[in-house]
């Protein structure tokens, strides 16, 4: 696809990059696509695809055409435009991609910087959204918040920020307040903001800046609620006499927390009224139980778990579905893991090594220029491993031989969505996973 590869020659990350200004003229010469249809703004570290997954199944069964911009894909760029969930076909791909390129290259001329790779997408996005007629939109922030292209939004109907950990220290800060100041970013004059209440550090600060910005802040802890096991994942139920009994399709505890979110979030636009009446104790209870998110503790078969884990917070997390798992099934628990660069693998590796008792693991080289090496992985992992750690150079290679090792004991994949997104094409081939 010609506009596939023109994106991947695009930079990820520019020295010198458009500001939110910028960006703004951008938009504003297109027609301002943006202005045109309500947003809900989500930012945070982990979490934020899984509730933009909840809140896009919920706005859907609610009658509401729902355009939604996420980030990364897995195996398709057109995964990061979803309409009412699906992603957009070829030709609203194609024909929105035109429209930005044509825009860019007069940008350009007027002096302008070339759209960096995510601003491109999220050029995109508004103005497939806009072609696609959607009711509402869920975006998805890049990275951070403050400074991310998507907080061009001026007055979405929601301000959403999830878990806060350690990630893109090099942008954001070396601190969960510094990081939390950046994702906080996002909230706006007098929008209603609700947020995850775990890390009591990043809570301070993000409810200092709601404060400021004259916002109503909805913490969300996990004292609202009480969860169980059930047979198609966690039955979650809120606490006092209204409370919402919510069939949760996912095994992962963390998704709990990523639910009560969403719903929180969703009764805020409620509230407001207009597009949102629909969005009744029903359908928000039929919605979370509807919602799809692949590569988060998805089940690819009987025994192989692919989980995007790839910051330490994300890594605790998988700790802890992975355990529930191996507790329900009595199962051996093998590893194959793969890691980017510049993420924190040391730390990644030792919280896994100490965090379970694996059979076995696996490490290999993704088909990345950012990817680690399989002999530097190799070599962490060995230093805190009790078990055998074998490298492999190609993870088609990796899949075969770590499935053949691990038998009928599970496998979970891990330490990046790179990863995750080459196993999921093994998996629509049918070469390897099945």
């Amino acid at each position: 696809m010609e506009a596939e590869a023109y994106l991947n020659r695009l930079p990820m990350w520019a020295n010198k990059k458009n500001s939110l200004k910028d960006i703004r003229i951008f938009l504003d010469q297109m027609g301002g696509p943006d202005r045109k249809i309500p947003a809900i703004h989500v930012a945070g570290t982990n979490g934020k695809g899984s509730v933009c997954a909840f809140m896009t199944s919920v706005l859907k069964k609610a009658g509401l055409r729902t355009g939604t911009f996420i980030s990364p894909h897995l195996v398709e760029i057109r995964e990061r435009f979803l309409i009412n969930g699906e992603p957009a076909e070829k030709n609203a791909f194609e024909e929105a991609f035109e429209t930005v390129k044509k825009q860019a290259e007069h940008m350009v001329e007027e002096g302008f910087c070339h759209p960096t790779f995510f601003e491109f997408l999220f050029y995109m996005a508004m103005v497939l959204f806009a072609r696609e007629k959607v009711d509402v939109m869920v975006i998805e922030t890049g990275l951070g918040g403050r400074l991310d292209a998507t907080n061009v939004l001026e007055s979405p109907k929601v301000c959403v920020i999830t878990s806060i950990s350690r990630d893109h220290m090099q942008y954001l800060g070396n601190t969960i307040p510094q990081i939390a100041g950046e994702k906080a970013g996002i909230i706006k004059m007098g929008v209603p903001v609700v947020f995850d209440d775990t890390d009591k550090d990043a809570s301070a600060v993000i409810g200092a800046k709601a404060k400021e910005m004259k916002a109503v802040s909805l913490p969300v802890s996990k004292l609202l609620y009480d969860t169980e096991d059930s047979s198609e994942g966690i039955l979650l139920k809120e606490k006092g006499e209204k409370g919402l009994r919510l069939s949760i399709p996912f095994e992962a505890p963390y998704q709990a927390q990523n639910a009560e979110i969403a719903v929180t979030a969703l009764r805020i636009l409620r509230d407001q009224k207009g597009i949102f009446t629909g969005i009744t104790d029903a359908v928000i209870c039929e919605g979370i139980s509807a919602a799809r998110w692949p590569g988060r503790m998805e089940k690819a078969s009987e025994n192989v778990y692919l989980d995007g884990a790839h910051n330490p917070g994300g890594i605790a997390a998988f700790i802890q579905a992975a355990g529930k798992i191996q507790k329900r099934t009595g199962k051996k628990t093998w590893l194959l893991f793969a890691a980017v660069a510049d993420k924190e693998y040391e730390t990644m590796a030792k919280e896994l090594c100490e965090g379970l008792n694996w059979a076995g693991i696996g490490v290999v080289h993704m088909n990345s220029d950012r990817g680690l090496s399989a002999g530097r992985l190799s070599d962490v992992f060995k230093t805190y491993a009790s078990c055998q750690v074998v490298s492999y150079e190609d993870t088609e290679e990796a899949m075969e031989q770590m499935q053949n090792r691990a038998g009928d004991d599970l496998l979970f994949c891990a330490g990046s969505l790179y990863l995750i997104g080459e196993l999921k094409v093994q998996l629509k081939k049918g070469e390897k996973i099945q």
